[in-house]
């Protein structure tokens, strides 16, 4: 199983991200992309598998700090969105889970996006 968790350290949807995947058991590595930054390759691969509007965290204060130019060209292009993205990592939703589980999926990668207990039980459980 090789499994990574991607957002950042002191967000409090991340612990609880952390403590469901040590109670199921679940090993994983961390990349905090407020310290190491994110590839635009990553980014790339996650809006093309969930979608522009399940990666990009509208809700937060970096979004409402944009200018409405930037919004505005963020909203008209995915090309757009994910160099912002990239910028300015807290627009990511968090957590980003993705990987593999050999045994239960067959081999099939797993991409979550959002903590969703349920969902992880079923993913990982």
């Amino acid at each position: 199983m090789t499994i990574t968790i991607y957002g950042i350290k002191s967000c409090s949807t991340m612990k609880k991200a952390f403590t469901k995947l040590d109670e199921l058991g679940v090993s994983y590595e961390f990349h905090d992309y407020k310290k190491q930054g994110v590839d635009k390759e990553a980014v790339q691969r996650w809006v093309n598998a969930l979608g522009v509007d399940k990666v990009l965290n509208k809700r937060g204060t970096t979004w409402r700090k944009l200018t409405d130019a930037q919004k505005s060209e963020a909203d008209a292009s995915i090309d757009a969105a994910i160099d912002l993205l990239v910028e300015n990592t807290s627009m990511i939703k968090r957590p980003i889970v993705e990987g593999q589980i050999d045994d239960k999926n067959q081999g099939q990668p797993i991409l979550l996006c959002g903590f969703d207990e349920a969902e992880f039980e079923r993913v990982f459980g």
